[in-house]
């Protein structure tokens, strides 16, 4: 087994270890509604995810996914609103997402802003022009439609979990076997021995940016269709949630590995942790807030993964010199 399979194979183990946990401690976590309801929550942030890993890979970072997705969700609906028919909605989030993810290439890879501070940038001039545009504090999408059935629940049926394998097929088609993933995988280990093996590493960075927004104009259309109401004040921690599920599924947050599969793996987690943590305080009527209780276990998490990751590379790092010296002292 490859070192990346024997770490989806811990997580998984830890994932089912957590689920085991919290049926144990209140049965009604596994009942079907709370299925679905995990599995409508967890196909924006599986797919934001995907879309991330990308530029994770390069050794970058994309902070204005969370914003994004509700700027163009609720740009979207008040178009819809005002009458544009509902599938064009589809489009138009597709479009604003890939804009974004097209400008935030250009100002890391074209105009060498640090990826921290341009998509930070980018985050906040989404989120300010996103309200001033739609100027109402929410915006409604319909109920019971076409557009609920194929994005949300069909039937009872969680068809985001379909369209989540869809895209992480799609995603490990680019990353493991097209050179685009190749390209941005050499990017992340050593961009400069990439750039002169004569590799343009600014347009790859670009594509990896273009991906991520894409994925995330495609997050919104089933954030559109799970929740039916979407406040213009809401997206702020989504990003994050989406980039601890990449770390925790073994993406190097120093770039040059990625785990696609870990990405939807780790993004399951942190919708368990929250749902569970959600049921295990109603069960034990326990007077503390499931946000915060998921905050302090997702740091601990995150921060525990990128270590681990940390200590991979370095082990790693000192295997190659020691390789080195012997073939030098036997050349000697």
């Amino acid at each position: 087994m490859t070192t990346k399979g024997k770490q989806n194979f811990i997580i998984i183990m830890a994932l089912a270890v957590l689920i085991l946990i919290f049926a144990a401690l209140n049965p009604n976590f596994l009942s079907k509604f709370n299925i679905v309801s995990m599995a409508q929550s967890l196909a924006p942030y599986a797919i934001m995810g995907l879309g991330v890993t990308f530029v994770i890979a390069t050794g970058g970072i994309d902070l204005s996914i969370g914003t994004t997705c509700i700027a163009a969700a609720v740009i979207a609906g008040k178009l819809y609103m005002q009458g544009m028919p509902l599938g064009f909605t589809i489009p138009v989030m597709i479009a604003i997402g890939t804009l974004i993810g097209v400008v935030n290439g250009i100002l890391v890879a074209k105009l060498k802003i640090p990826a921290f501070i341009a998509t930070l940038g980018t985050m906040m001039f989404g989120r300010g022009l996103s309200a001033i545009i739609v100027s109402i504090p929410n915006i409604f999408f319909p109920n019971g439609t076409w557009f609920n059935r194929i994005f949300s629940n069909y039937d009872g049926i969680p068809v985001g979990l379909i369209w989540v394998i869809l895209f992480a097929a799609i995603c490990m088609y680019l990353m493991y076997k097209c050179k685009i993933g190749r390209y941005i995988l050499s990017i992340g280990s050593n961009e400069e021995a990439t750039r002169l093996s004569g590799i343009n590493t600014d347009k790859y960075k670009i594509i990896a940016y273009t991906i991520a927004g894409f994925m995330t104009g495609v997050a919104a259309i089933f954030w559109a269709a799970s929740f039916a109401t979407v406040a213009t004040a809401t997206g702020n921690g989504m990003e994050l949630d989406a980039i601890a599920g990449v770390y925790i599924g073994g993406t190097s947050a120093a770039g040059g590995v990625a785990s696609i599969a870990g990405s939807v793996i780790g993004a399951i987690m942190l919708v368990v942790i929250r749902s569970g943590l959600n049921f295990v305080l109603a069960r034990f009527n326990l007077n503390l807030n499931s946000t915060y209780v998921t905050y302090v276990l997702t740091g601990i998490i995150v921060v525990v993964a990128v270590l681990m990751d940390v200590i991979k590379n370095k082990n790693a790092a000192k295997v190659k010199v020691d390789k080195k010296e012997k073939k030098q002292v036997k050349k000697g």
